[in-house]
């Protein structure tokens, strides 16, 4: 740091010696000032053909000293000031430049408040001092030097209103600046946390599909074993094929964790429609018979991917709880249907009348709760309920165009 930063440094950390300095310094212009006669030969001004009178001396030193107290109350030091300064003029035949600590003053005020104020309080000091100076000075009321007093105080408030509207501009730039600052941190943890709701939604959906396809098979298995071995076989194939299909999945989701320097995730591509057959076929062979409704036409242009991904999501999530809570002799069908601008969505079960005890409304587990936050995170609808005599119904109505800037497009 430069010995100038370090001064100026010093001076921001102690208003009150600068302040100082700044009444230092104008003492030290009024005195040199009092010494030079604008009029003293007709070649121009010269200096130290007159000196100033103990009294002026004394005026020059109070109108300075109260220079130090300008921050703390600056209306005060100026009424101060100008009031010294119109005594002067009034009663000293040459009067001292005291009117110099009035244009500090002048310019302190125009620099810490508004401009209204600044107008106000500026036209007022000039008024009365050049007022004063051309009726009570020395010198006749055209001269240069009271047109100067003028001049002077103009200036002061001028510059003084220009420094406040540079610092209101640097300071609302500033908070402008920390309030992106905090916008853009605030909308990277909403991201975040968005992403980590949808990783959280994905693992839920593989892992509860999968181990209840694993429990149930392993059910069989170990129920068919001593007197059906054939069976028990099959069954626990079905138990490697769903955990091997649960750690591949469960591979690619976690996958998304991985910061820049780790093993390439899985390019996978993530399931959706295309892959429903290959869903639907574990939950048969699980025991669940499911049959497929859905339109197909060949002026249908693929989902969006994150429309496609929560279709695929919603239909293994239904049928999980269908195979959980719907008894062994239950039944469903599944209806893939594109109507227009959306696709609707259908999971139907036979399954026992639906008793308080058991978790297949709204309000229970998180498959339900998962779903919802997919469709309603996608601008969609969805709707569960029990069937009457039986049974449960799951209907999600999603829009082909997602609602979510740079999730879809147009179908």
């Amino acid at each position: 740091m430069t010995p100038a930063a370090r001064l100026r440094a010093w001076f921001h950390a102690h208003p009150l010696a600068f302040d100082a300095a700044i009444a230092a310094g104008t003492l030290v212009c009024m005195v040199a000032a009092s010494f030079t006669d604008p009029h003293g030969s007709p070649e121009g001004p010269t200096f130290g053909d007159r000196a100033p009178d103990p009294w002026s001396v004394l005026i020059m030193v109070v109108g300075a000293a109260a220079l130090v107290l300008r921050r703390r109350s600056p209306f005060a030091v100026l009424c101060f000031t100008v009031t010294i300064c119109l005594v002067e003029l009034v009663n000293d035949t040459r009067p001292a430049p005291i009117a110099m600590s009035v244009v500090v003053a002048l310019y302190t005020v125009a620099s810490r408040t508004d401009r209204p104020t600044t107008w106000r309080v500026g036209l007022v000091t000039m008024a009365l001092l050049t007022a004063a100076a051309m009726v009570f000075g020395p010198t006749p009321w055209y001269a240069q030097e009271n047109l100067g007093v003028f001049a002077w105080t103009g200036m002061a408030a001028a510059a003084g209103d220009a420094v406040r509207s540079r610092r209101a501009f640097v300071d609302a730039i500033r908070e402008r600046a920390e309030r992106a600052e905090r916008t853009r941190e605030e909308e990277a943890g909403r991201r975040v946390a968005e992403e980590r709701l949808r990783i959280a939604r994905d693992l839920h959906d593989v892992v509860a599909h999968h181990i209840a396809l694993v429990n149930v098979q392993a059910g069989v298995a170990a129920h068919v074993m001593d007197r059906r071995p054939d069976q028990a076989k099959e069954a626990l194939a079905h138990v490697r094929e769903a955990s091997r299909s649960a750690l591949d999945e469960l591979r690619a989701t976690v996958g998304l964790l991985r910061q820049s320097g780790d093993p390439e995730a899985p390019t996978e591509p993530a399931p959706g429609l295309a892959v429903l057959d290959g869903l639907l076929d574990s939950f048969r062979k699980a025991g669940l018979p499911v049959t497929l409704a859905r339109t197909e036409s060949e002026h249908d242009r693929p989902l969006p991917a994150t429309v496609d991904l929560a279709a695929y999501r919603i239909v293994q999530e239904a049928l999980t709880n269908v195979r959980k809570h719907a008894g062994p002799d239950a039944v469903a069908e599944v209806s893939v249907v594109r109507v227009g601008r959306t696709v609707e969505i259908t999971v139907l079960d036979n399954g026992t009348p639906q008793t308080p005890a058991e978790p297949r409304s709204d309000s229970g587990g998180h498959g339900l709760l998962g779903m919802r936050e997919r469709v309603s995170a996608l601008g969609g609808t969805l709707t569960t309920a029990p069937r009457y005599g039986g049974g449960f119904r799951v209907q999600a109505i999603l829009p082909v165009t997602t609602t979510r800037t740079g999730e879809g497009e147009d179908a």
